[in-house]
């Protein structure tokens, strides 16, 4: 795919938010807002020691008898899990003490802009890669197809992962952004998409448009009817993103263990602990975060042709401040805010998130928002557009990102929510925000 680079997008054009007086609140008004951090209190249910945790379920399975070399692929997927590489090479080393031959098989549909090098780069940043691994990387995008699912319905799967003697499938187990069901986001998904690779990922988004998405179920099953899967290890993560959760699951088992083990993941998954805001301020979005960048289980926001969402917390106004540096410029999901600092656009690598939105059917997800250069002029658009709200009553949130939501910031007007809430504290007095001399936010 050519590199898709606008004129306009070469360097994002400067917004002059003078062009809008007196309509935009003013510096000193927004100087009025008082932040303060609070903290989240969450159960202790980190994993304490990870490596024993590996050990102790990789033990119990019942591996058939490595033959000379035997080629297993591990299938690896492009999110941010904790700890990802250490559990990759863990279970590298696990495979090669049974007498197997092991190499990673990015399993990714079309994520990395749909190419090798793109989907080694995205490993690479979660600090997979050959010479670390000590295995080699087959990041081929071919696919053959290896049956149907009825008329006009093909099923394609990773020519590097035929190829090999038998998988493993490692993944995380979560709520997906997209849809609800028994089977969400985890190792069915990525036996169907992620080893489809961009040919079968994009065919399978068009098909969910009216069918919905039954048939993650139905290629996972046929793939693990007719390949060789050695197991499925299962992580779950708790409202810290730490792993909580590490389960080896026999292959033939995969898809009905994972249906239990959505239900335990839903069940650690964080939340913003406030309802009804009026800004939502996000320092990153980023494909290593959420598939979408930011996860709409926790903005509440969601745009798709299969139906928006619109749910706790309520939030007005969506402000992202930047792309994390993991996501390598991919900017899917930036299309769910309402406001960008122009740092955003600048740093987009359009291809990549164009491929990604158009694979997901999901235009809306990569389109540009309104920006500006600065936090004052962000802030100041947001201000005016949520209607007559006085800066200390104003309802807002600032995180870091939608995985992380230990520590964050919150302004004034959610005082008494957290007066009422018994697991969030206020951890300091409350304090004006503060602006540096080009505008941006010095608070931290």
């Amino acid at each position: 795919m050519p590199q898709l680079k606008p004129k306009l997008f070469q360097k994002a054009e400067s917004v002059n938010i003078n062009i809008l007086p007196p309509l935009i609140p003013s510096a000193s008004q927004l100087e009025k807002i008082n932040l303060a951090s609070v903290t989240q209190k969450w159960p202790d249910n980190k994993i304490s020691n990870v490596d024993k945790e590996l050990q102790d379920t990789l033990v119990h399975l019942e591996l058939p008898v490595a033959k000379h070399n035997d080629r297993v692929g591990i299938a690896v997927g492009s999110r941010g899990i904790d700890q990802l590489a250490a559990v990759v090479k863990q279970c590298i080393d696990f495979l090669q003490f049974k007498g197997y031959s092991p190499i990673i098989i990015p399993a990714m549909g079309s994520h990395g802009g749909a190419s090798e090098s793109g989907q080694r780069n995205v490993l690479a940043s979660f600090g997979i890669t050959e010479q670390l691994m000590g295995v080699p990387i087959r990041a081929g995008m071919e696919t053959f197809q290896v049956g149907d699912l009825g008329p006009d319905f093909p099923v394609f799967f990773s020519k590097e992962a035929h190829q090999v003697d038998h998988l493993v499938v490692l993944n995380r187990i979560k709520s997906h952004t997209k849809f609800v069901g028994t089977l969400e986001s985890g190792l069915c998904k990525m036996i169907s998409i992620g080893l489809g690779k961009g040919k079968g990922a994009g065919l399978y988004h068009q098909k969910a448009v009216n069918l919905g998405f039954f048939w993650i179920e139905a290629i996972a099953q046929m793939i693990i009817n007719d390949y060789s899967i050695l197991f499925g290890l299962a992580l779950i993560e708790n409202q810290q993103s730490q792993l909580a959760h590490i389960e080896a699951i026999p292959g033939e088992s995969i898809i009905e263990r994972e249906k239990k083990l959505l239900v335990k993941a839903k069940q650690l998954m964080p939340s913003i602990p406030f309802d009804s805001l009026d800004i939502l301020m996000i320092d990153e979005i980023g494909k290593d975060i959420s598939g979408i960048g930011m996860d709409a289980n926790i903005t509440g926001r969601h745009r798709d042709i299969v139906g928006d969402v619109f749910s706790h917390p309520h939030v007005k106004r969506i402000y992202v401040r930047g792309l994390s540096q993991k996501t390598g410029g991919n900017a899917n999901g930036i299309g769910l805010a309402d406001i960008v600092r122009s740092q955003c656009i600048e740093s987009m690598d359009m291809a990549a998130t164009y491929m990604n939105a158009f694979t997901a059917l999901s235009p809306e997800k990569a389109s540009i928002p309104v920006f500006f250069d600065t936090d004052q002029q962000c802030l100041a658009a947001c201000l005016h557009t949520i209607g007559n709200i006085s800066p200390h009553r104003l309802r807002l949130v600032w995180i870091k990102n939608t995985a992380y939501l230990t520590h964050f910031y919150v302004s004034e007007g959610l005082q008494h929510d957290i007066e009422q809430n018994p697991l969030v504290s206020q951890q300091m007095d409350w304090k004006p925000i503060g602006f540096d001399s080009c505008g941006n936010i010095v608070n931290s």
